[in-house]
């Protein structure tokens, strides 16, 4: 898969990140909002480098199928196939994904209650991009090591890997609870999400299922089919390519409004297609915030549903520019008096 990465004898692949012989750069500053990236676990904390990263072979065969009946799309194509495939998008990838696992779970920049979180958490694990624990776990690790040693997927590494070649291999060194101690104990501890990580595949199963039959009862096998290539594979293929967008693009081109200790970009055309992920800069220099647009034209449709909801009282202590501009008072009066 990359013809320059050195193979052990097991076949195995050794990945060696070629910043390791750089200097770390220091870290940015965050304004006292520092990541939610707990580190606190019985296990062992994961190697830099090198680190073994075994084939996938669940991972790789799930998504090689998606991508092989989004194909079928151009002969399966009916309006309301399309129709329902955008909605979905949306919730999956907006409320689900960067709302539910990225702002909420990864990085704790709101609170909802529980009835809230499980149901986000839900819609996320819809998105086909794996459960809330791998995936929260993964994008820890991604801002403690971000384009350096450590990271999943730096496009330091190959623009490809960083894309979604890097999800065919494990991350975890062949120890996911390990793993998912060291950067999620907060998480391992729910039971409901747990439950959600080990049910992804019947999980999503059940749901195809369930458009499929939904179709035919319709409208007879075309409709089923229709659906099943749009509203499951080829919805979830578009949703899973731009969110890898943010993990390799966002990493590439574009600009910076902060200075920060790895490659992250503001990307105008990720931020559209992902919901305002795109504004990835402003991310990593603050990564708590659920706000994700900075400047005036930074437009941020995730957030928008974040204010929504604290708007009808399902979600509080958000963590926005108001919020650590006001902590940034408190913080200057203190030191006044």
């Amino acid at each position: 898969m990359r013809n320059n990465t050195p193979h052990n004898e097991l076949g195995n692949t050794n990945k060696h990140h070629h910043a390791a012989t750089l200097a770390p750069s220091p870290r940015p500053v965050t304004e006292g909002l520092e990541a939610a990236v707990p580190v606190k676990s019985g296990s062992k904390a994961q190697p830099r480098i090198p680190e073994v990263y075994k084939i996938q072979w669940g991972s790789t065969i799930w998504l090689v199928l998606l991508h092989i009946g989004a194909l079928a799309a151009p002969w399966t194509f009916t309006w309301s196939g399309l129709f329902l495939a955008l909605i979905l998008h949306w919730a999956t990838g907006s409320v689900g994904i960067c709302l539910g696992f990225h702002r909420l779970l990864t990085h704790t920049g709101l609170e909802v209650p529980r009835w809230v979180r499980n149901t986000l958490a839900v819609i996320g694990t819809l998105a086909g991009e794996g459960g809330p624990i791998s995936w929260t776990a993964n994008h820890r690790k991604h801002h403690a090591y971000s384009d350096q040693p450590g990271d999943p997927h730096s496009p330091h590494d190959g623009p490809w890997w960083a894309h979604m070649f890097w999800l065919a291999f494990s991350t975890d060194n062949g120890d996911f609870d390990g793993y998912a101690r060291h950067w999620v104990p907060d998480l391992v501890k729910d039971k409901f999400l747990m439950r959600l990580e080990t049910l992804f595949l019947p999980i999503h199963l059940a749901f195809a299922g369930l458009v499929t039959a939904t179709g035919y009862w319709i409208d007879g096998y075309q409709l089923a089919l229709s659906w099943l290539v749009w509203v499951v594979c080829l919805r979830m293929v578009a949703v899973l390519h731009v969110t890898w967008f943010v993990n390799s693009a966002s990493h590439i081109w574009g600009y910076k409004n902060y200075e920060t200790r790895d490659d992250s970009r503001n990307l105008w055309w990720v931020a559209i297609v992902a919901y305002g992920e795109g504004w990835h800069n402003n991310h990593h220099a603050l990564p708590r915030l659920a706000q994700h647009g900075h400047k005036w034209w930074e437009f941020d449709p995730t957030f928008q549903v974040i204010r929504l909801l604290r708007a009808c009282g399902l979600a509080k202590n958000v963590v926005d520019l108001a919020s650590m501009e006001e902590k940034k008072r408190r913080r200057a009066a203190r030191t006044a008096a």
